[in-house]
């Protein structure tokens, strides 16, 4: 007979977009039960309290105190996340932190430092590499045989830059713009399906609309230290769709043909008020969808092999023929988070989004932005392997 799931009391502590998205997958996990909710926002956090049958607080402190705390999902803007999760491992929480981890790498190399010292997890996410087209690229390029990864590309395309945002969304130096917030999900993908181990970003940035200043788009290339090479291309400016590349999947994986879209571009001359008041209507993230998530186009060339998304799984293309691995759509992205931070709580698997690969995933979005501002090839210091720990003595090798 197995022995009982232990059940994790879990908070959340900011309730915009990323916070109310992960209402769905707590509520399906066995091992958590949400006890409480803060918000600055009281119409926010009462709504959740009276549906969810939480407590509800309006600062994060006030959270922290609650209990019967177990653990907290950080969902607060980027530039208090270092302060939030400092505050949750001295009340001796676990904590799960939305992307990216922090503003700076100071501050992210702080986070995971606290975590070691008060032996609790931490955990990123949500980010696009929990997608179950990236975990099965992953899980193939693991099992062999199509040999070893070669080059991975990855473009996306969106309207990013004119949906209602506030304005540290947009503010390089708060953790905004499309290479901090949406990078930070590629450079995820790239890193998980080439190992880990990047060496060297060299990169350049753009900021053409005048009248929305930010980092609007961004292309990369980055070397990995066993010879693959990556590329990531993002542009928010609206003018074009991945959907375009990809079959017309949209992001959360629905049928999303030209003529069923909204107008990719918007206008970005609101007041911050109205920006808020319109950022708080947008539709909540969806929990479950028909096909698979697309976020971008991937392409992963191996020695035997190219792989791809499809609506319903992976392409893969092979000297025999090309044909389709069909996976389930049961479970969406933040299932599989909420499954991974369960597990590194209970001791039950190792994470791979832990604390040392979020690090690693800023560096490379800190690396992309100096290599623009200087026009030279960037090395990394503080990349891991999947699964595996920071190396100390160079940037080139994983310690033993």
């Amino acid at each position: 007979m197995n022995p009982p799931t232990p059940t994790i009391n879990i908070g959340i502590a900011g309730l915009g977009a990323a916070g109310r998205a992960f209402l769905p997958a707590i509520a399906a996990h066995a091992g958590f039960k949400l006890v409480a909710v803060a918000d600055p926002l009281a119409t926010a956090r009462d709504e959740v309290s009276r549906t969810h049958d939480a407590a509800a607080y309006s600062s994060v402190a006030a959270l922290l105190a609650h209990p019967k705390l177990d653990a907290v999902y950080i969902a607060t803007p980027t530039d208090v996340h270092e302060q939030h999760v400092l505050a949750a491992f001295a009340a001796g929480k676990h904590v799960l932190v939305e992307k990216p981890m922090a503003a700076t790498l100071d501050g992210a190399k702080a986070m995971v430092l606290a975590g070691e010292r008060a032996e609790r997890t931490l955990l990123v996410g949500h980010s696009h590499s929990f997608d179950a087209p990236i975990k099965a690229m992953h899980e193939l390029i693991e099992g062999g045989s199509l040999g070893r990864v070669q080059m991975v590309n990855t473009w996306c395309f969106t309207d990013w830059l004119y949906r209602p945002r506030r304005a540290d969304e947009l503010d390089n130096n708060l953790g905004g713009g499309v290479t901090f917030r949406q990078g930070a999900h590629q450079f995820d993908i790239i890193r998980l399906l080439c190992g880990g181990m990047a060496r060297r970003v060299r990169a350049r940035t753009f900021d053409w609309d005048p009248a929305r200043r930010a980092t609007g788009a961004h292309i990369a290339y980055i070397d990995f230290v066993d010879g693959a090479a990556a590329t990531a291309v993002y542009n928010g400016y609206g003018r074009f769709s991945s959907m375009d590349l990809g079959f017309n999947i949209s992001e959360w994986g629905f049928l999303q043909p030209p003529e069923n879209r909204p107008p990719l571009r918007r206008a970005a001359n609101a007041s911050a008020e109205a920006e808020q008041r319109a950022k708080q209507q947008r539709p909540a993230m969806p929990a479950s969808a028909r096909y698979q998530p697309f976020f971008g186009l991937t392409l992963v060339s191996c020695e035997r092999g190219e792989i791809r998304q499809s609506p319903e799984g992976l392409l893969v293309a092979t000297a025999e023929g090309q044909s389709e691995i069909k996976l389930p759509t049961d479970r969406s992205p933040r299932d599989i988070v909420m499954a991974e931070f369960y597990d590194a709580i209970t001791g039950h698997g190792a994470a791979i989004h832990d604390g040392r690969w979020g690090l690693a995933n800023l560096e490379v979005c800190a690396a992309v932005l100096l290599s623009s501002h200087t026009g030279r090839e960037i090395v990394l210091q503080e990349q891991v392997a999947v699964n595996g720990p920071l190396s100390q003595s160079s940037p080139q090798t994983p310690r033993q």
